[in-house]
């Protein structure tokens, strides 16, 4: 049982730091290698320097 714990416990504090790493490193998320490209309202590719809320500084909602 103490080794289901301390597994569990690795894991989390694994992705406490992957997530941290993510908020300083400033990057947008992307999907995986072939995933579909997220579209505007006008059907052209959105990206992190055309994305309207990054714009307005604001999180967005979701």
């Amino acid at each position: 049982m103490m080794l289901v714990l301390l597994a569990i416990v690795v894991i989390g504090v694994a992705m406490l730091f992957m997530s941290v790493g993510v908020v300083v490193s400033n990057r947008c998320l992307r999907g995986s290698c072939g995933g579909p490209e997220v579209l505007g309202p006008d059907g052209t590719p959105i990206s992190c320097d055309t994305c309207p809320v990054r714009r307005q500084g604001t999180p967005p909602r979701g």
